[in-house]
């Protein structure tokens, strides 16, 4: 919806564009249309073969119509009377009625007729379109009869079996169930952009500009009609899916709610309230005790809302500052900044309209936070802000102390449980000043003022601490890797271990490169795409390049350099990427406790580099080989390793789910 839509937008402009690796977007189109086929059908392979039938193993089954009793059709046929067939709607296309717009990801039947006065013609000219409806549950229970296990039908089966009811008079001749992907993406022309908020939202409005870039459809579709979607979806029939199963398998994630014997997934896991949080102190007193530091989903994002619920309700607290990127539904984090401006207290919320599919959330929040008195701003139009930070300004005393709250995960309670992420709490007056510069530039900075942004010297000497895009973290990543290799010796050799989601930044890559030469030892934990090639004779020997992919999404950034003993980490929202380090408000910051150093070292990134069930190990030529114990040794998933470590170290809590929101007005966590 986003990368190929875009590379369609730039084939179609007929601009002349060749990528790093010096494919145009045709070449690069064609190679993505073959890779996904690959990949579409291992996937369903996966599906149909394998998980599917495992399903029937546990009691769980999807059915056809035709494998139903009586009872259980009659059933089905009065649920579809009274619950779906009030909500459907047919779209014929004729002389009189366009092509549909068919949506963004919807489910789709089509429908081929003759009219009865047109029995004895040969051409099938007539189609209607019927969206099956996304309001409904996909699966629908079949529990009539007295059947053990779980039985489900799919809403689409249900449809199709009573289609008929939507054509009267007519005679259907076939039957096809498709879906649309289209472009997500939009280029806002920075020059003509007077009202952020109104341009995103036009932009969201604009429906014309969603063109079509991916059609899947059931198996068998007639070539006549293959062609036809193309011509009206103007798709390419390359990028035309036959999908050997259910399409949109998103819509059975509620099977994992479902209650098995054995099971057969992950044990449930409730995140820990690290020991230091749960022993009743109020939050304040225990960040002014040390530093700490937050893994989430291992450590509850729990504690981060009792640090915002804290500070809302505080009546020595004056201020709040918060950047918001994607915060989600329903979000806990936005009702306290809400109370907070409702308790007279200064609160600022930097929104980022821009991050995409949640625009509409995100505008939707700026309205609801501006009616309770918080100053809602937007960032910028040319860089996006996807920082992190927290800034609580509270009064002790006769003094002002600043509380500071940083991360590489966004501030979301539903992914944080999701996805891996590092928060830091902190007192600290160096970062307590870096997060104050920070949201200087953010709300001070005024584009109109002929400049595109302060120097770059002006604004890197408003910080102490902190690396910052897109102004300083790029050089300063640079002058770490090279100074890795300065002081990497025969006797004692440079290290750098690098955690991000993406590795993608050429000049980063080629200074890794010269580091390895130099015989440095570099372990990068690349989640998704990475652009370095590992084991090169006489370039890259030196460098392993793992990636994790388990129950958890690996989300954190971690940067650790060696320093000739005297060692470094940094982390931040920033991977090595040119639109991290050029085109977005990034920042990186340091670990200064020492404890939290070696905690980071010996517990995460080691853990992670030990992994030998759900690592993958990149190849020279950029394939992954899985990675598998050796014969006598331990088995290592290291997210279940971690999982052990937050059990043995927290403390049990409420569930996630009833901590984070009922949080409230409360000090501290009790055991």
């Amino acid at each position: 919806m986003i990368r190929v839509g875009g590379l369609l937008q730039v084939l179609k402009a007929e601009l002349e564009h060749i990528d790093d690796s010096g494919r145009t977007p045709r070449q690069e189109l064609d190679e993505i249309a073959v890779k996904v086929r690959e990949l579409v059908s291992e996937q369903y392979r996966c599906i149909v073969k394998d998980i599917l039938p495992q399903l029937e193993k546990a009691g769980i089954y999807i059915h056809a119509l035709d494998k139903l009793d009586a009872r259980e059709r009659e059933r089905l046929n009065l649920y579809f009377e009274e619950q779906v067939f009030p909500i459907l709607t047919p779209f014929a296309v004729d002389a009189g009625h366009p092509f549909p717009f068919l949506g963004n990801l919807r489910l789709n039947i089509m429908v081929l007729f003759k009219e009865k006065d047109q029995m004895d013609t040969k051409d099938t000219k007539a189609y209607a379109f019927v969206e099956v409806p996304s309001v409904l549950p996909r699966l629908i229970p079949v529990n009539a009869s007295k059947k053990r296990g779980y039985h489900f039908i799919l809403l689409e089966t249900l449809v199709r079996r009573n289609i008929q009811r939507l054509f009267p008079g007519m005679e259907i001749t076939d039957i096809i169930t498709f879906r649309v992907t289209r472009n997500q993406d939009y280029d806002l022309h920075e020059e003509d952009v007077l009202d952020l908020a109104e341009s995103v939202q036009s932009e969201l409005r604009d429906r014309a500009k969603q063109t079509a870039v991916r059609i899947e459809i059931e198996p068998n579709a007639p070539k006549k009609i293959i062609r036809f979607l193309s011509q009206n979806l103007d798709v390419e029939e390359r990028l035309i899916f036959a999908i050997d199963g259910p399409i949109n398998i998103c819509d059975f994630n509620s099977i994992h709610e479902l209650a098995v014997d054995p099971p057969l997934k992950d044990i449930p896991f409730n995140p820990r309230i690290p020991k230091r949080f749960a022993g009743g102190k109020d939050i304040f007193t225990v960040i002014r005790e040390g530093d700490a530091l937050l893994h989430h989903p291992y450590d509850s994002f729990a504690v981060v809302m009792d640090f915002i619920n804290a500070a809302a309700d505080d009546p020595d607290v004056l201020a709040i500052k918060q950047t918001l990127y994607r915060v989600g539904k329903d979000s806990p984090v936005v009702a306290a900044l809400r109370r907070a401006a409702e308790n007279g207290k200064q609160v600022t919320a930097v929104v980022e309209l821009k991050a995409r599919f949640d625009e509409e959330h995100n505008i939707d929040w700026a309205w609801q936070m501006q009616e309770s008195g918080v100053n809602a701003v937007f960032g910028f139009v040319r860089w996006k802000t996807h920082c992190k930070a927290t800034l609580v300004v509270r009064r002790e005393g006769k003094k002002l102390r600043r509380y500071v709250h940083v991360s590489t995960g966004n501030y979301n309670a539903v992914t944080a449980r999701q996805y891996t992420d590092i928060g830091l709490l902190t007192c600290d007056p160096d970062f307590g000043d870096d997060v104050s510069s920070l949201f200087n530039v953010l709300t001070g900075f005024n584009s109109w003022t002929g400049s595109e942004m302060f120097t770059k010297e002006k604004v890197a000497s408003m910080f102490r601490k902190f690396m910052i895009s897109p102004v300083n973290t790029q050089d300063t990543i640079l002058r770490l890797i090279e100074r890795e290799a300065v002081k990497s010796t025969p006797k004692a050799p440079g290290r750098i271990i690098a955690k991000m989601n993406a590795l993608v930044d050429a000049p980063t890559i080629a200074k890794l490169y010269e580091a390895s030469r130099a015989g440095v030892r570099i372990d990068l934990l690349v989640r998704g795409t990475c652009c370095l090639r590992p084991g090169l004779s006489g370039i890259s020997e030196n460098i392993r390049v793992t990636s994790i992919l388990d129950r958890f999404l690996e989300h954190s950034r971690l940067y650790y350099f060696h320093n000739g003993g005297n060692p470094e980490i940094y982390s931040g929202s920033a991977d090595w990427m040119p639109r991290n380090f050029n085109r977005r408000v990034e920042i990186l910051y340091p670990i200064m406790d020492n404890d939290l150093k070696s905690r980071i070292m010996d517990e995460i990134l080691m853990t992670s580099l030990m992994d030998n069930v759900k690592a993958r190990l990149m190849q020279p030529d950029g394939s992954y080989v899985r990675r598998k114990p050796k014969e006598g040794e331990r088995s290592i998933r290291s997210q279940s390793d971690l999982i052990a470590i937050a059990r043995k170290g927290g403390v049990k809590s409420p569930p996630y789910e009833d901590l984070v929101k009922k949080i409230g007005r409360r000090k501290g966590f009790k055991r």
